[in-house]
């Protein structure tokens, strides 16, 4: 089940972040992906926006391959599959 209107608009507001790089990223994952994002997604959108900017960073620039705050859901299949899309260029 995809994401309604106003969960993905939510998530787009929580992106809005302060660094003009993670607002370059994240900018374009949604449009790529937006449309199709999953619950799950959600879910774990929310968890890594929930990071201060510079971890979200390390992480989405491939940086860091984890972070403290986020070890264990980073093993999960779905984390990993919202990071790699994040990561695409």
């Amino acid at each position: 089940m995809t994401l309604n209107n106003a969960e993905l608009y939510r998530l787009k507001s929580d992106a809005r972040r302060g660094l003009l790089e993670n607002d370059l990223i994240l900018q374009r994952f949604f449009e790529r992906y937006g449309a199709q994002l999953s619950a799950e997604d959600g879910k774990v959108l929310s968890q890594l926006l929930a990071l201060d900017d510079n971890d979200l960073m390390d992480l989405l620039i491939g940086r860091k391959d984890s972070v403290a705050a986020l070890e264990k859901e980073m093993q999960s299949d779905s984390f990993k599959m919202v990071l790699q899309k994040l990561r695409e260029k």
